[in-house]
């Protein structure tokens, strides 16, 4: 008879060359400066700031920035190969990736050459911790409805508003401010830059108590006569912030499906090792045909969810990831991940319930990715604009 040889390991394509190597640091960097301090970052609502100078000192920050302002010179794979050990490490507190991905994008793309040289090599470093306010209390997803106004008095913006579910809120030097400068609707929207430690006028409100997601630091802003340079504008002029959002969401969007697709591997992994550690009535719970086809269908999920992310991380490798696939990975891997964590966390039975098992911590964390980046409803909304 023919030798039975064992599944192939998939390698997603974009992970090839020096991005394998971007893969084996990062994984290192998890191992030893995050997992070892989950609890303790979970109970004090932030990671530490020596985190973030440790991420930048292993050149993790800033990966796909280029090199001129302190970046790694490498593209969008090689930061979807720090998220994705992220993912697979069960880690949602640091804030990787609205620094690296988001912030630091919107000052390389619409900043001055000053812009960029004064902020991106201290965000590179780890030293300047990245935020963006866009959410504000009465204004979710439609950020064509935000009331934060920025008035422009001599050489200064006088910034007055409030925003809610910030990440990197509370370790956060430099802040991009979705504002007002004009009238209402799209055209009224910039977006400026703060640097807010000591800033007259800022405050760091509340730490918010999430369901999961414990040691990520998210918490209100607000904005009372706050001060800030005219040349802090992103863009040559006034009223180009919408613009900008919708440009970078997509990029947004794919990393929250990095993520996703990584954390829902990482869960059948682990319900595939304890289905074959537990025993109920004398055999290993894996022998059960209910939890075998159980773990066939989830592995199978995960699988398809992650073909589809790497589809997509090389049309945005390319320059040509379109605003609705990205709609498309963002929504359904995060359906994916919430789906296939819940029924992971059922072989566990009552462990999976408990918080000291990564399961549970996954479990807790998974559901605000159908929320943030723009809900999942929204996505189907924008997907269906273009049918």
């Amino acid at each position: 008879m023919p030798e039975i040889l064992p599944p192939p390991t998939y390698v997603s394509p974009w992970m090839a060359d020096e991005v394998a190597d971007v893969v084996t640091l990062a994984r290192t960097f998890f191992e030893r400066e995050v997992t070892p301090n989950v609890e303790r970052f979970a109970g004090q609502h932030q990671v530490d700031k020596e985190t973030w100078l440790a991420a930048g000192a292993a050149g993790l920050l800033c990966i796909s920035i280029p090199e001129e302002y302190g970046g790694g010179g490498g593209t969008f794979a090689h930061e979807a190969a720090v998220m994705w050990e992220q993912g697979r490490a069960a880690d949602d507190a640091f804030g990787y990736s609205v620094h690296s991905s988001i912030v630091a994008h919107y000052l390389l793309n619409y900043g001055s050459e000053e812009q960029k040289q004064r902020w991106l090599p201290r965000m590179a470093t780890g030293e300047l911790v990245g935020a963006i306010a866009m959410t504000e209390p009465s204004t979710g997803s439609d950020l064509q409805r935000i009331r934060t106004t920025a008035k422009r008095d001599g050489d200064h913006y006088v910034i007055n508003g409030s925003k809610t579910f910030i990440t990197n809120s509370s370790h956060a030097g430099l802040v991009v401010i979705v504002a007002r400068t004009g009238g209402e609707g799209a055209q009224g929207v910039s977006l400026i830059v703060a640097e807010v430690d000591g800033l007259e006028g800022f405050e760091r409100g509340r730490v918010l108590q999430k369901i999961g997601q414990h040691g990520q630091d998210t918490r209100e802003l607000s904005f009372t006569d706050m001060l800030v340079p005219v040349g802090n504008l992103l863009g040559d002029s006034e009223g180009q912030g919408f613009y900008q959002l919708m440009l970078q969401l997509p990029q947004e969007r794919l990393a929250i499906a990095v993520g996703a697709v990584a954390s829902a591997e990482k869960a059948v992994e682990l319900a595939i090792a304890y289905s074959k550690e537990r025993e109920a009535f004398g055999k290993p719970i894996g022998s059960f045909q209910t939890l075998r086809f159980t773990l066939a269908e989830v592995s199978t999920d995960v699988l398809a969810a992650r073909t589809f992310l790497d589809y997509c991380i090389g049309l945005h490798v390319e320059g040509r990831l379109d605003a609705a696939t990205a709609s498309r990975a963002k929504y359904w891997t995060t359906d994916v991940q919430c789906d296939v964590i819940d029924r992971c966390l059922q072989v566990f039975g009552g462990y999976g319930y408990m918080l000291e098992y990564p399961i549970a911590r996954m479990y807790a964390g998974a559901r605000v990715q159908k929320i943030y980046g723009g809900t999942n409803e929204i996505m189907k909304e924008l997907i269906s604009r273009t049918l």
